[in-house]
């Protein structure tokens, strides 16, 4: 019935810095960019990479997301990558900073970077 996740909405702050982030730095390309007026709701972005599609929701006067890591609600997303040593070396010299790990966690490497709204993407390297 149920065949995997379609895509994640994500509000950014600054649409074109969130876009540039995605884009040019993790490797997203972008698949549809559609203005709307609908109420708050401006513009509807759809990224994609391999198969896993982001949409950001460009709207008026977006609210500031809670500092509280521990609240209910969805966390963040996470991004599997191929060599965590090399994600890392490529992150920063993109000036990205890694927020967390990597820690080895025995079957996995984990690490963390935030984008440019402040929310967490969790870096995973499965052994």
């Amino acid at each position: 019935m149920f065949k995997r996740i379609d895509h994640v909405e994500i509000i950014p702050e600054n649409l074109e810095k969130t876009i540039k982030f995605y884009t040019e730095i993790i490797g997203f390309k972008l698949k549809h960019r559609q203005k709307v007026e609908a109420g708050p709701l401006q513009e509807v972005i759809y990224l994609t990479l391999n198969g896993t599609t982001i949409e950001l929701l460009s709207v008026k006067e977006p609210k500031q997301v809670s500092k509280e890591q521990w609240q209910v609600g969805y966390r963040g997303i996470a991004l599997e990558v191929e060599d965590m040593g090399k994600a890392i070396e490529y992150l920063k010299t993109k000036k990205i900073t890694i927020t967390f790990g990597p820690m080895d966690l025995g079957n996995s490497i984990r690490a963390e970077i935030k984008d440019p709204n402040k929310l967490p993407i969790e870096l995973r390297q499965w052994k």
